[in-house]
């Protein structure tokens, strides 16, 4: 296993470097100027959006706009907003919050782009249900000749979709706050397959697989409805409790944000990193956070309930900036506003640190409450994100091996969710960073590909949208 972990820690550091960070950051740079910012000047429409203004009863797929956005904040307003946070933190300093922000920023505009396109270029799986994803804005944009570039996205997405990095935060999470009142210590540990693992932890995993169980397996329409119920009082929840704290160290948010824009062209002398460091460190956790330009949000997007690609665009794009401008300020600002960052710094799992230093932050704000209630925000978030990723994991499947066969990965998925729960948090993360890093390759070089079209169909939309001539047509 000490094998196994090292060469994934090593290829997930590898594969995210100067190249992958071009296709990311680069990619949304150039969707931002080639739209010359376009659809920014059109969030008041994406929200009415959003609200059911728009709903089309008769448009084709299965979900609407605003349960499609829910699954897919869902999965990014979850574990990456909470523990992602510290792990940016504990990779990169200060700073690489700074580059959370630049990527999301661009972000915005990259799923825009995917997200219009997976609505354009839906496809049909071997049961002849409407489909969208990547995958489809392949094999149907740019022609069968690029269906070997479908087919590696879905392999790797089989990986990324992986819920083992929110099931080992959460079983983390309830280790340190319900282990105590459980009576359980959890340094004890059994042999399984010749590796010593966590006897808490194991049946932590099990109990979670069992109530993820519960719902995946009912598919895209029942995880959307369950979705659209969490995802609104979750970040209710967790909003209440980070202002509380922010209120109470109003004076220090000004050096808050003046240690993260100083350090973010400075890089981290504590962490031995310098400015490229920080950077990738920002453009990671991002990248796991909102998900931008990685496919899993089109996967969602693509089954909206819609005619017209450009609006499900839009509500996509509200994504990032809910996910890692709001939500993942407001933890970065607990974490360094409360100093246990500087008091963490290398003593965790290969010196990073995730959940656990977000729970010590809000003990430390709120002490003797602060841990349970986070801990009730950690279960809704990990929960929530576990259901939609399994429905990434089973259109991979499907689009591979044929609809009937899709819903085996569920199997695998919740299989997993128990190794999560036991293995080490540097391997889990670059596992995912590994899956997600690949994932982003055929997604955004397709859609760098099929931008014009995109483009073509925003001005026709925009056009209708000004001049008062909006229909429920496709947009050819």
């Amino acid at each position: 296993m000490g094998v196994v972990e090292d060469a994934t820690v090593w290829f997930a550091n590898f594969i995210w470097g100067l190249p992958l960070l071009i296709i990311v950051m680069g990619g949304g740079l150039f969707f931002m100027f080639y739209s010359r910012f376009a659809p920014f000047q059109y969030l008041r429409h994406a929200v009415n959006i959003l609200r059911g203004k728009y709903d089309e009863s008769d448009g084709e797929g299965h979900i609407t706009h605003y349960e499609a956005l829910s699954t897919a904040i869902a999965s990014t307003v979850g574990m990456g907003n909470i523990s992602g946070v510290a792990v940016a933190i504990t990779m990169g300093g200060p700073g690489a919050i700074f580059w959370m922000w630049v990527s999301a920023f661009f972000g915005m505009a990259t799923k825009f782009f995917t997200c219009t396109l997976a609505v354009m270029y839906r496809g049909k799986d071997s049961e002849g249900e409407v489909r969208g994803g990547p995958m489809y804005v392949i094999t149907e944009g740019l022609g069968k000749k690029w269906k070997p570039m479908a087919m590696f996205f879905c392999v790797v997405g089989l990986v990324g979709a992986l819920p083992i990095f929110q099931a080992n935060q959460l079983t983390l999470a309830m280790n340190q706050v319900l282990g105590p009142i459980a009576g359980y210590d959890s340094a004890d540990t059994f042999s399984l397959f010749g590796a010593q693992v966590s006897t808490s932890s194991f049946i932590t995993g099990l109990i979670l697989m069992a109530l993820v169980s519960t719902v995946i397996f009912g598919g895209i329409k029942k995880i959307s409805k369950v979705a659209s119920k969490l995802v609104p009082s979750m970040v209710v929840l967790y909003f209440v409790l980070v202002l509380y704290i922010l209120l109470q160290n109003l004076n220090g948010i000004p050096a808050i944000f003046t240690s993260i824009f100083n350090e973010a062209f400075s890089g981290n002398a504590v962490l031995g990193g310098g400015i490229g460091a920080v950077i990738i460190a920002g453009a990671r956790r991002a990248a796991f956070s909102n998900e931008a330009g990685l496919g899993t949000a089109p996967m969602v997007h693509g089954d909206s309930k819609t005619n017209e690609p450009v609006r499900e665009g839009l509500v996509a794009m509200l994504g990032p900036a809910i996910d890692t401008l709001l939500v993942c300020t407001l933890t970065a600002l607990v974490i360094l506003g409360t100093g246990v960052y500087e008091s963490q710094i290398g003593i965790a799992d290969n010196g990073l640190k995730g959940v656990l230093l977000t729970l010590d932050a809000f003990n430390q704000a709120i002490p003797g409450a602060g841990g349970y209630l986070l801990s009730i925000c950690i279960l809704i978030f990990a929960v929530s994100t576990l259901l939609s990723y399994s429905y990434y994991g089973v259109k991979c499947m499907s689009f591979l091996f044929g609809a009937k066969y899709g819903k085996l990965y569920n199997y695998i998925y919740i299989g997993t969710i128990v190794v999560g729960a036991v293995a080490s948090l540097s391997f889990v993360v670059s596992l995912i960073d590994g899956g997600f890093a690949l994932m982003a390759i055929p997604t955004v070089i397709s859609a760098l590909i099929l931008a014009p079209k995109a483009m073509k169909a925003a001005k026709d939309y925009f056009h209708r949208l000004n001049t008062n001539q909006l229909t429920d047509e496709k947009v050819k």
